[in-house]
């Protein structure tokens, strides 16, 4: 039987087979031992087979081949990855430029890993009804450094509705991941998107300005009311406070960054790796102010994961 994973909760996996049963499912034992170094080695959106036992529940023997993943390093430093989601056509990174700041070496390792795996982001800023007029300012200048860099931006207000209807037109027909630091707003915004819904939300930290769990797993959920002939589905994730690369040579880094990659082509050697060599576009780019500094510090940050032990929380 075939069907595919909706929900995750750590042991189990809830399995929609392709006759439209819901059947809870858990990894057969020696599944695990196939060299998938992963907290998870199956994921939400993955197609799965499964063998049903005489409980009605089933086990996964079999994984799909994938079409694409976002895949970041995981905390636990016993195994290699955590695989966010599988098989997405797109990401909306939700960022806040306060309550709390999402920084900006966060947003560039996310968009990197998403470049490495051909998955679409559109960067969707929330709580601008929260802002100050100078962080509304800060908000502006990072819609159009990532406008210019080629990424799709909206400024939304989960919490007002503000920004939110026009969001939906690009949900269409998609399986898009929700993702983002813990407390930037994603549960409110699925309840604003998927009316019924009503995940649980939390207030921000005071102490440290910081996001709070509330979603302690992931989900793909059904958008009602689509326009479109294909079912629209959000895969809502547990916020994440880093964002260690997976699985990066650092020559294939410069390809991640759109606007690095452009410059890159002038260099004078091909494998620059754009840190002190003579002649090279991107530095000389840089010093004219056409790739922002902040993205250049993000890709030296990425050229440093080689490193043994360079996950750092605070990505």
């Amino acid at each position: 039987m075939h069907g595919i994973v909706v929900k995750n909760t750590g042991s189990w996996y809830s399995v929609r087979t392709d006759d439209g049963q819901l059947i809870e499912s858990k990894i057969k034992g020696n599944f695990r031992l196939k060299g998938i170094r992963s907290t998870n080695p199956v994921a939400v959106g993955d197609g799965v087979e499964l063998t049903v036992n005489q409980e009605g529940t089933a086990f996964i023997t079999a994984i799909d081949d994938r079409r694409n993943y976002i895949i970041r390093k995981s905390q636990n430093l016993s195994k290699q990855s955590h695989i966010l989601a599988a098989n997405v056509d797109q990401a909306f990174l939700v960022v806040t430029v306060n309550y709390p700041q999402t920084s900006t070496t966060f947003i560039d390792r996310f968009l990197a890993s998403a470049e490495a795996y051909r998955v679409p982001v559109v960067l969707v800023f929330n709580k601008t009804d929260l802002l100050s007029d100078d962080e509304r300012h800060y908000q502006q200048m990072m819609v159009n450094l990532y406008q210019t860099i080629g990424y799709e931006c909206r400024q939304i207000s989960a919490g007002q509705g503000d920004g939110v209807d026009e969001l939906r037109p690009l949900l269409e027909g998609k399986i898009t991941l929700l993702s983002g630091n813990s407390g930037v707003g994603k549960s409110t915004l699925i309840n604003r998107l998927v009316p019924g819904q009503n995940l649980r939300t939390a207030e921000i930290s005071d102490a440290h300005n910081t996001g709070m769990h509330t979603t302690t797993f992931s989900e793909m959920i059904p958008i009602p009311n689509s326009q479109s002939p294909l079912t629209s589905y959000l895969i809502d994730t547990p916020g994440i406070k880093g964002f260690g690369t997976f699985d990066m040579e650092p020559e294939e880094l410069t390809g991640y960054f759109k606007e690095i990659f452009h410059f890159s082509k002038e260099c004078r050697f091909s494998n620059c790796t754009h840190t002190h060599e003579p002649g090279c576009a991107v530095l000389k780019a840089l010093e004219d102010h056409y790739i922002a500094q902040s993205r250049y510090q993000s890709y030296l940050s990425m050229l440093d994961d080689k490193d043994e032990g360079k996950y750092r929380e605070a990505y």
